[in-house]
């Protein structure tokens, strides 16, 4: 069974890269999660991967704009849930830049 206790976690929206080491390269948040709540995290970082790698071959076909193209929207979806999940986790320096983005429907911001 995994580890319920939470643990301190350092995240790169950059490079979606999940450590514990703070110090190990740069990184966006500081989060405190259980082993499955970062499991579903590097899950959605995982999904958008591999969402991009999708829209970067579609980018080949010119005619499909933006608005029109479904991993372009998978991945907006994926993207908002990656920062619901750090501005649940997230330190109060984390939920206050995630604030200030202004990407995350204002009830979210109210459940904490």
């Amino acid at each position: 069974m995994a580890d319920e206790r939470k643990k301190t976690y350092y995240v790169s929206m950059a490079t979606g890269e999940i450590s514990q080491l703070k110090t190990a390269s740069s990184w966006d948040f500081e989060i405190q999660a259980t082993d499955r709540e970062i499991a579903e995290l590097r899950e959605y970082f995982d999904q958008n991967y591999s969402t991009d790698w999708q829209a970067f071959w579609r980018a080949h076909v010119p005619y499909v704009q933006y608005h029109y193209d479904r991993e372009n929207d998978a991945y907006d979806r994926t993207l908002t849930k990656i920062y619901e999940q750090i501005y649940r986790l997230g330190n109060e320096e984390a939920k206050a830049h995630i604030r200030s983005l202004g990407i995350l429907p204002a009830e979210n911001e109210t459940n904490e």
